[in-house]
């Protein structure tokens, strides 16, 4: 049978209400078929248990993944107060939902976890579907991927939420909670294609981590990272560690040499703390150097581009049925004057049958470039995974 998908969403205050009116525009959309899979975007100011059990009276026995967000997106537009859900359907699909909820405390073990989980299955996942916490101190998805088996076709992303209070959720099944990994595993007659890419380019001297404590950095060439930020982009240092400036610091990111490559890996701050240190969702080791980094607009509408041709190349014949969109929130600030232009871009590429689906993740996670690499983290990145049906062999 046919691969289908289709999209609900709705802004209602009542949690349980959104999810219920969300999942029942979706499953109209896939009709008569039923749902193998769905997958929720709740924005962080929502119950996510409500908006699930709401959902589930719906949808009854399909598997769940989701994850929270500071806005969501469907198709060509951003949301941020309503639920959106996702739903695919065909007797082409499987998946299963899995719910880790120590994440926090051992992003290795959740790795070996999701090996275990795996190792146990007749048929193995041909893709890992996976929503990690994205705030608290402790989850360390880096470490996550550095304990994944080799090769492992996994991507997703980290969600998002309140920024100041750290508040962020993940979902599985039935359910929820913070500090949690959410984990499908799909597998079928189905093919995704993976797109990323970014609009920053390095500016200035190098500098170096002089103080690193875990997810904060402590010191920029012996400094507080505000002094630093305030020398090369103006403002008081105090102003750096206030709102506004302490959540925009992310639009300035730390890019890191890497072996055998002339890419920089960014490493992007969730927000400058009162004692002008950076805070991250990633360790750096002191005496690593690095270069601030700014975009463009227009370097962010074309990387969105490119993301988009890459994952629809990388899909080969399979016909394109859904497309997953993760962004880093700091696009929402470069890109202010043009909201959800770089949806709108994915939407032209992909054209406008394909239903899109996403939200503004405060980091990304894409599958081994290699055959024998491992999944990686990124930041400040817009990732296009399309989800699509394989031609039957004849």
């Amino acid at each position: 049978m046919t691969l289908i998908a289709a999209i609900g969403q709705a802004q209602v205050t009542d949690a349980r209400e959104a999810g219920m009116q969300a999942a029942y525009q979706a499953l109209n959309g896939v009709g008569t078929v039923s749902p193998a899979f769905g997958l929720l975007i709740v924005p962080h100011r929502y119950d996510p248990q409500q908006v699930i059990n709401g959902a589930a009276s719906i949808l009854t026995n399909t598997p769940l993944i989701g994850f929270s967000v500071s806005t969501g997106i469907s198709n060509a537009s951003a949301h941020s107060h309503a639920v959106v859900i996702a739903l695919l359907a065909g007797d082409s699909l499987q998946a299963e939902t899995h719910w880790l909820p120590s994440f926090s405390q051992s992003s290795a073990e959740a790795a070996l976890r999701i090996a275990q989980l795996i190792g146990y299955e007749q048929r193995p996942a041909e893709y890992v579907l996976a929503f990690a916490e994205g705030f608290r101190p402790g989850s360390n998805t880096d470490e996550f991927c550095a304990n994944l088996p080799a090769g492992l076709q996994v991507f997703g992303g980290l969600a998002s939420g309140d920024m100041l209070s750290d508040n962020s959720f993940q979902i599985a099944g039935m359910q929820s909670g913070t500090g949690s990994l959410a984990a499908a595993f799909l597998r079928g007659n189905i093919k995704v294609g993976i797109g990323y890419g970014h609009g920053w380019h390095a500016v200035g001297s190098h500098v170096r981590i002089t103080r690193s404590d875990g997810f904060w950095l402590r010191g920029l060439d012996g400094k507080p990272a505000s002094e630093i930020y305030s020398q090369l982009f103006g403002q008081t240092s105090h102003n750096w560690t206030m709102q506004p400036l302490n959540t925009i610091s992310r639009i300035y990111p730390l890019g890191f040499e890497q072996a055998a490559t002339d890419e920089l890996l960014i490493r992007a701050p969730i927000r400058m703390d009162a004692d002008g240190s950076l805070r991250m969702n990633s360790t750096i080791p002191e005496g690593s150097e690095a270069r601030l980094m700014v975009a463009s607009p227009t370097d962010c509408v074309q990387a969105a581009h490119l993301a988009a041709k890459q994952a629809l190349s990388n899909l080969g014949d399979a016909k394109p049925v859904f497309a997953l969109v993760l962004v880093d929130p700091a696009w929402q600030t470069i890109l202010q004057a043009w909201p959800g232009k770089e949806i709108q871009i994915i939407q032209s590429v992909l054209g406008s049958s394909v239903p899109i689906a996403g939200g503004y993740t405060h980091g990304q996670i894409v599958p081994p470039s290699e055959n024998n690499g491992r999944a990686r983290l990124l930041n400040q990145h817009i990732l296009v995974a399309i989800f699509g049906e394989k031609e039957t062999q004849k």
